[in-house]
């Protein structure tokens, strides 16, 4: 089964560079691995993540233990280049690179170089040839915030290297019973239920959030619905309630700003309704007039939501929604697409009515005339969400207070 995964992985790489020469997200994939210069480090402590959305699921499990490891160089790797560029000059790190390919020789490299005490992968990316190389010289491995479901490919009968890739890793930190569930079928018991990380950083992040002055400015006083990394289906149905709820400002932070696309988002809003964030340093005399603000950059999100009433969280169009949590524990109900079935917050709150998922521009608006007119069921629902992030913190404390004591 090596052969098949080893040839699987060149070809993933051909098609990323042929994908490369008219993708910019290609291109810094396939430079940003070519141009890698490794520092060595006689002992350090790596942490992987597949992109942005982990780091943050991450970051509370990596600030304690640097703070624990004061003497460890931290290394971030990254598989994304959403995650990478956002995140390559943080300062919870020594160095940040991209993931090299998973090869054998690229393993045996990167480990060399970087010497790690042990190794944090978040929620998923399990990759043969590094696992191996980690395993085969006695560096522990901790999955955190893992989460498994049947259909993955691990528990199918074709899923034997996979498998083994499971075994390399030293303790599973897993977001709920079901994953544990899966993983003692498989005969792997070295399993602990911690949670979900994602529920501290958002709760940390809600209780002290970094101020943003100027969209206070825009706001003005109003409601605010904020729509979080949407794509263009998600868009298309906040921009018809734009009309339908003239007395409240909409923030609109795409999943994607290259050019062409927030263009064709303002094209969507009320002609002259929309101003873009980078042009409020040029604008602000006017700020207070626009009805919708776009952000045109990349990781200001979590922040923003402190600012909002409703949150549209998108991607539930696609492949599924991005981070629900991040406005939920500022106490915003949230409205989706259908595709949040491998979501499993997506679903608590759904089950405590305190999340709402629409298909429709038609129950998109239902939904959200329901919450600004009825106050009791605005607040009813408001103070379920933030209570259900509350409630679901710990799962730091858990992870590293097991890799410490180890």
């Amino acid at each position: 089964m090596l052969l098949p995964y080893n040839i699987g992985i060149q070809l993933y790489f051909l098609a990323i560079y042929l994908i490369s020469f008219f993708n910019k997200k290609a291109k810094l994939w396939i430079n940003g691995r070519k141009n890698c210069q490794l520092i060595r480090f006689t002992d350090s402590i790596w942490f992987h993540f597949a992109s942005l959305g982990e780091f943050e699921q991450g970051r509370p499990v990596l600030e304690q233990l640097k703070q624990l490891y004061p003497d460890n160089k931290i290394v971030i790797t990254f598989f994304s280049p959403s995650g990478f560029e956002v995140r390559k000059n943080t300062p919870l790190a020594d160095a940040v690179y991209y993931l090299p390919l998973d090869t054998a020789a690229n393993a045996r490299a990167f480990v060399n170089a970087i010497n790690p005490k042990f190794a944090v992968f978040t929620k998923y990316e399990y990759w043969y040839h590094f696992f191996n190389e980690l395993h085969g010289n006695d560096i522990p491995i901790y999955v955190i915030s893992a989460i498994f479901r049947p259909e993955q490919v691990f528990f199918k009968w074709y899923g034997g290297l996979h498998r083994k890739i499971l075994s390399f890793v030293k303790y599973f930190f897993v977001q709920d019973a079901g994953s544990k569930q899966l993983l003692h079928g498989l005969g792997i018991n070295q399993v602990i239920v911690s949670g979900d990380t994602r529920f501290d950083r958002v709760w940390t992040n809600a209780l002290k959030p970094k101020e943003i002055p100027i969209v206070a400015d825009f706001k003005n006083g109003y409601k605010a619905f904020i729509a979080g990394s949407t794509w263009p289906r998600d868009e298309k149905l906040v921009a018809t309630l734009v009309t339908e709820f003239p007395d409240w400002k909409f923030i609109i932070a795409p999943h994607e700003i290259e050019e062409d696309k927030i263009k064709n988002l303002i094209d969507m809003l009320p002609p002259d309704s929309a101003i873009r964030y980078s042009q409020l340093t040029t604008y602000n005399s006017l700020l207070t007039t626009y009805q919708a603000l776009i952000i045109d950059n990349i990781g200001m999100l979590s922040s923003l939501y402190q600012y909002g009433d409703i949150a549209f969280i998108g991607g539930g169009f696609g492949a599924g929604i991005h981070n629900t949590l991040e406005a939920a524990a500022f106490g915003l109900p949230v409205i989706f697409g259908p595709n949040y079935a491998k979501f499993k917050e997506a679903k608590d709150l759904i089950d405590l009515n305190a999340g709402f998922s629409i298909d429709s521009a038609n129950e998109l608006k239902l939904i959200t005339s329901k919450l600004i007119n009825d106050e009791v069921f605005y607040t009813a629902v408001s103070e379920k969400i933030r209570d259900y992030v509350k409630e679901h913190t710990g799962a730091t404390k858990t992870i590293v207070d097991h890799i410490y004591s180890v």
